[in-house]
């Protein structure tokens, strides 16, 4: 089965949601059954960022992975963007999807978790927990990172598929041998549908600035013990948590880059599974 194939073999097994976007609808895709788990993505991504989870989470969760508004199959959100107006359509998405009454969970991964903190912020204790993947926002020190390729300009398959290879191992994957034909198929597709531009807004303390305001909702972080985007301030990120939340949890998966979710797929998924059945 080849990449392509692939992930539209487990989009095809998804149950489709569409809730309003802009000038049109925000795209959900539903697997499994159990409490609700929401998953947003990161910058250039799509609901592909989680095509190693949204199955095995399934299992326990009803997942609700998203194409976030600016990406992937959903419109545009209406201009101009910031975090809190975006997370204000992914959050009345959600209030339409899960019934009345009951608690969801949300976990963001990088620019998703900017996004996903200021979800939790907007649904108050309705939002039983909210587990940050390896996200910036947080106005703390981060490493400098080599420069990233461009790819735009070019016309030449192979090589914006190559750029993309080394753009991968510069920011999301810490091995690179883990680098595979699924990861640079992912990442050529999904940034080809990147609409709004992340980087501005995960540069600033949007993340921080939402997490102060949670009410009734645990905090949880979870990030790879090699993510490039937080290199040797790593210990920083944990003891911010503590301080905005003494009962927050947060794990470091070993061996794992920014993208932990796919690079160590297996622990990623145990560890988030772990946090989230024993959220009170």
């Amino acid at each position: 089965m080849t990449p392509a194939e692939l992930v539209a073999a487990v989009k095809g097994r998804a149950r489709e949601i569409r809730t309003p976007c802009g000038d049109g609808t925000m795209v959900w895709r539903a697997y499994g059954a159990g409490p609700h788990l929401a998953l947003l993505h990161g910058g250039h991504g799509a609901w592909s960022h989680w095509i190693r989870n949204v199955e095995p989470l399934g299992q326990r969760f009803t997942v609700l992975t998203a194409d976030m508004p600016g990406y992937g199959d959903s419109a545009r959100p209406p201009e101009p963007y910031s975090a809190a107006s975006i997370a204000e359509i992914v959050a009345r998405g959600l209030d339409e999807i899960v019934p009345k009454g009951e608690r969801y969970h949300v976990a963001g991964f990088s620019f998703g978790g900017v996004v996903g903190g200021n979800v939790a912020a907007i649904a108050g204790a309705r939002c039983a927990s909210m587990t940050v993947v390896g996200s910036n926002g947080l106005g703390l020190q981060r490493p400098e990172l080599e420069s990233m390729g461009s790819w735009r300009r070019l016309s030449d398959p192979e090589e914006i598929r190559t750029v993309h290879r080394r753009n991968l191992g510069i920011l999301m994957i810490a091995d690179k041998t883990k680098i595979d034909e699924l990861a640079v198929h992912i990442q050529t597709t999904n940034t080809a549908r990147t609409f709004v531009a992340s980087r501005p807004i995960s540069r600033t303390g949007a993340l921080k600035e939402a997490l102060v305001r949670l009410n009734g909702t645990q905090l949880n972080g979870i990030w790879g013990e090699r993510d490039a985007t937080a290199g040797a301030f790593l210990p920083d990120r944990e003891r911010m948590f503590r301080a905005l939340q003494p009962t927050s949890r947060f794990r470091v998966i070993p061996d794992a880059g920014h993208w932990v979710a796919y690079e160590a797929a297996d622990p990623f998924n145990a560890t988030l599974s772990e946090l989230l059945t024993t959220t009170a």
